[in-house]
């Protein structure tokens, strides 16, 4: 772990949906180099705080903290207590999100909503928090998806949803001009999460993950990876999306 853990001087993250698969990927990710972490759960306190105890028995630090990132003063409230225990806030990371697959002709339209409630009022909500509480020299990462090039059937209302996200992500990195704060987007492929996986069968992953020239499925880690980059090294990039997807689109 770095050293900077214990002069008071580490960079902080808070990571929305920080619990899950590839959010629990990220907080490790950005744990491993040397950012205290906050934890943002919605629901399952259980796995936010077995994360937060892998990171400190590492070595690190993080702290869990709940909400519903649609919720404005739940927002809020999350991100006061994370400067409350670390000082401030220099990295945020959308991975919040939920997917609810129907053809379109049949979708609910309940579950259109709920959807729109969280990945796009969600992302709106934590980059309004963001965008007035990172710190100069920070990162506001947000997360879209591969499928919205791919196309694939039952996905038209989680597509449209990040659509919105793309969308949103270079008015933000140009709004904060002379900020000195990166906005981006990564969009992961197929990736192996019990998000994607559930609902499939096995001849399906396996065409999907023959899709890729890379002849896999993407990881967490695949997509933690795009994240650290973007939150740490790659000051030069901003405003776009990178799609993390091991060449499938």
């Amino acid at each position: 772990m770095n050293s900077d853990l214990d002069s008071g001087t580490a960079r902080v993250a808070l990571v929305t949906g920080g619990s899950g698969g590839i959010g629990r990927a990220v907080v490790e990710r950005l744990a491993r180099d040397g950012l205290a972490v906050g934890v943002h759960y919605a629901g399952n306190k259980t796995r936010a705080d077995e994360t937060v105890t892998a990171v400190n028995r590492a070595g690190g630090r993080a702290v869990s903290v709940s909400g519903d990132v649609a919720d404005e003063r739940a927002v809020s409230a999350a991100f006061a207590a994370v400067e409350e225990e670390f000082g401030g806030v220099d990295v945020v990371v959308n991975t919040a999100g939920i997917m609810r697959l129907s053809p379109i002709a049949t979708l609910d339209l309940d579950d259109l909503d709920r959807t729109y409630r969280t990945n796009v009022r969600g992302t709106f909500v934590v980059s309004q928090q963001a965008a007035r509480r990172v710190r100069p020299g920070g990162a506001i990462i947000n997360f879209s998806t591969s499928v919205t090039r791919l196309g694939f059937p039952t996905y038209g209302a989680y597509v449209a949803s990040k659509g919105a996200v793309e969308a949103m992500t270079p008015v933000l990195a140009r709004e904060l001009r002379g900020k000195d704060i990166t906005v981006n987007a990564v969009a992961p492929g197929p990736t192996a999460t019990p998000l994607f996986l559930d609902g499939k069968d096995e001849e399906t992953i396996e065409r999907l993950a023959e899709a890729a020239p890379l002849e896999r499925l993407g990881t967490p880690q695949d997509i933690a990876e795009a994240v650290a980059f973007l939150a740490g090294p790659a000051r030069w990039v901003n405003g776009q999306v990178l799609f993390a997807n091991g060449g499938i689109a």
